[in-house]
């Protein structure tokens, strides 16, 4: 079983991954649409199971509030940025642009994430509780990829 740290770092690999798959690819290509759903339904659960089962825990934590609301802000507004994309043409010389930016960004954030906040992180979360959070970060990324996939389903029968 994964350590948070283990987990969320596995996740941020693969998302480095998916970024660069779709920087590379052109147009609205079958290479770009595999990589971007699935960068869209990796990054929404990871992020809401990050916020619900990592987060939630240093903002209990006085000193740990203004890192941990700082990383959920940048959340929300690379939240905006995916969904903006995800209703764009993926040709568009826009989309591309766009996208640049959210990698930028998300870039940004992890390194911040497994640097400074991890840091911190590790004096709320001992060592002692490190598998127990990876597991329940884990359980709660499966049940909110779930809820994704499906709000992704129902938006593609309208």
């Amino acid at each position: 079983m994964p350590s948070i740290y283990d987990a969320i770092i596995a996740d941020h690999e693969k998302h480095r991954d998916l970024l660069d798959k779709i920087a590379n690819t052109e147009g609205d290509s079958p290479d770009r649409r595999k990589a971007w759903n699935a960068f869209y339904c990796d990054i929404k659960s990871h992020s809401a199971a990050e916020e619900e089962e990592f987060y939630s825990k240093l903002m209990a934590e006085t000193w740990g509030q203004d890192a941990a609301r700082h990383s959920v802000a940048e959340h929300h507004e690379m939240d905006e940025i995916v969904e903006e994309l995800n209703e764009m043409d993926m040709s568009s010389p826009g989309w591309l642009t766009r996208f640049k930016t959210l990698k930028h960004d998300y870039e940004h954030h992890m390194e911040e994430e497994e640097d400074e906040v991890f840091t911190r992180a590790k004096k709320v979360v001992g060592e002692e509780d490190n598998d127990a959070y990876g597991q329940r970060f884990l359980d709660r990324k499966e049940k909110e990829l779930g809820l994704v996939q499906k709000k992704k389903e129902d938006h593609l029968e309208d």
